[in-house]
């Protein structure tokens, strides 16, 4: 009876080790290039119910994981795709992006760019992603206010995949550091590449 007892609480302890996040940014374990992407049904910023995997299936895709419309770092990151998004175009690709701000919150910044803006307040596609780690202290207020209080305290990394029709990720650009992103000339010239 005592190694049976012994081997539950073992079990029960792996198992909460992988649900626990991350504690900081440089600890997450992304999804890997050839990997499939989870499905999760997101909200847009009218509040509809959006399949990723639906969405991914009409085109390939650039998707990206923003902090949310509160970040600075992340609004020029935005900006700067919406300045590229012809180009982006012109290589057969649509643009996504995807933050724990509810759907409310994302139109702010849907006023500011035409491409697709969804809602994880819950983190579920970002926790599936491996890009999710625990929110500094200082962050939970704004984090909560901006989630609608669903975000219970996680940041995502702010991370750029490109995702093939079949779901399949074939280039990824994850970037611990919230202040250095992608630039889209590198994007441009990335997905050029992989055609």
């Amino acid at each position: 009876m005592k190694k049976l007892l012994f081997i539950l609480v073992i079990l029960t302890s792996v198992a909460h080790a992988q649900t626990a996040l991350p504690k900081s940014a440089t600890d997450i374990a992304p999804l890997l290039i050839g990997e499939k992407i989870p499905n999760s049904i997101l909200k847009s910023s009218e509040n509809e119910a959006v399949s990723v995997s639906d969405l991914i299936k009409k085109k390939k895709t650039v998707l990206v994981f923003y902090r949310g419309g509160w970040c600075p770092y992340c609004n020029m990151h935005l900006s700067a795709l919406a300045e590229a998004e012809k180009q982006i175009l012109d290589t057969g690709y649509q643009i996504v992006a995807i933050s724990p701000d509810t759907p409310e919150n994302l139109k702010t910044t849907k006023d500011k760019v035409k491409y697709t803006l969804l809602s994880d307040s819950k983190g579920e596609l970002i926790k599936a992603f491996g890009i999710a780690f625990e929110a500094p202290e200082n962050y939970k207020s704004v984090i909560n206010v901006n989630s609608n209080v669903a975000n219970t305290g996680f940041l995502p990394v702010p991370s750029v995949f490109v995702i093939n029709t079949d779901g399949t990720v074939v280039f990824e650009y994850v970037s611990p550091d919230f202040k250095h992103r992608m630039t889209t000339e590198l994007l441009v010239s990335v997905l050029k590449n992989l055609k």
